[in-house]
């Protein structure tokens, strides 16, 4: 079964542990994702998040650009197995060559400050898909989850964001005010992004911002690692309308692998076993909402910290086993798997 995943945090992982002293390499690592093991999962195309935290990097430009160094590198150095791609064609021509396929991918929207230049710069680099926020206020809008540090208090970032807004004579809406949408900036990102050819990314922002994204373009746009609210009450995920409307549109929503997005917290504490049965659960309910169109894979590995069934990427047949156990056709199979992503790319790319 050809695998097209729409998130992982690999590229990231491996720039942050190179700075410990780790020697990994793409080829292969210690990590959920690399290329012996994607060979070994049948995987068509990865698509290679890139994540800045704006709680720690004061310079977010300059951090993703060490980033799309590492990624460049990286693709080049291992240009026999894996290529780089921007456009559909690329796709194919990868598949007809027997190579794997790479997307560039930012995750936070942040690492643009604002400017409309740096967007147009990262997709001439060939960033071909953004989500808008991660977990921090940024100038593009606000992240659907406030984590707290281990002290209770606000992490760096969005104690920023609530001083300023208190010293402006605001009440500090990035803490009491999740409803709050794009910002006049956002609006003005998501329609350039439509323009020039990035795909819209939904994953991390909040309500608010999802319904403006909705509003404010017309083209299908992704979410690209985020699961079903109705089934784990995590304001990460989709609630049944956003599903409903995101197939409408003829959008795709990727399931995370991250135990706290496909179940429930028990007795007052997150799970952190990761099943291929919770996974088919949420394709199941997003199947009735949605149809089965609307579904994809957006892993999160090497960006969770789940205890998952599935070791590392070579092992994704066990969540084709698991669809199949309960029923899914081989037809419907293959759409979660690669084809409805494709599609989306074929229309976009």
């Amino acid at each position: 079964m050809k695998v097209v995943d729409m998130h992982c945090d690999t590229i990231s992982e491996m720039y942050e542990r190179r700075k410990k002293g780790w020697k990994g390499n793409l080829l292969a690592n210690d990590l959920h994702v690399d290329l012996g093991k994607m060979e070994k999962g049948d995987y068509l195309l990865q698509n290679f998040a890139l994540f800045t935290n704006l709680n720690t990097q004061k310079n977010p430009l300059a951090y993703g650009m060490k980033l799309v160094d590492v990624f460049y590198e990286e693709i080049k150095e291992h240009s026999d197995k894996i290529g780089m791609v921007r456009t559909w064609q690329e796709i194919e021509e990868n598949r007809r060559n027997g190579k794997m396929s790479a997307l560039l991918t930012l995750e936070e929207g942040g690492v643009c400050m604002g400017e409309l230049g740096f967007l147009r710069d990262f997709y001439r680099l060939g960033v071909r898909m953004m989500t808008l926020t991660w977990n921090v206020p940024n100038e593009l809008g606000y992240p659907s989850y406030m984590p707290r540090c281990k002290n209770g208090a606000l992490p760096n970032a969005w104690g920023k964001k609530r001083e300023e807004e208190e010293e402006n004579g605001r009440p500090p809406q990035s803490v009491l005010d999740q409803n709050h949408g794009l910002t006049k900036t956002g609006i003005e990102f998501v329609q350039e992004m439509e323009r020039i050819g990035m795909i819209i990314d939904i994953s991390h922002l909040n309500d608010r911002g999802i319904w403006d994204v909705f509003q404010y373009t017309k083209k299908p746009f992704v979410a690209s690692h985020s699961n079903a609210r109705a089934l784990a009450n995590h304001p990460r995920n989709l609630t049944d309308e956003m599903i409903r409307q995101l197939a409408e549109r003829g959008g795709v929503a990727g399931i995370n692998f991250c135990a706290s997005f496909l179940r429930d917290e028990e007795d007052g504490k997150e799970p952190i076993h990761s099943q291929c049965c919770h996974m088919v659960a949420h394709m199941k309910h997003m199947k009735q909402v949605g149809g089965i169109g609307c579904i994809g894979l957006g892993s999160d590995f090497d960006g969770i910290t789940s205890i998952v069934e599935m070791p590392d990427c070579s092992a994704m047949g066990m969540l084709a086993d698991e669809m199949n156990r309960q029923g899914f056709t081989l037809a419907e199979m293959e759409a979660v798997f690669f084809g409805n992503v494709l599609r989306l790319y074929r229309e976009l790319l």
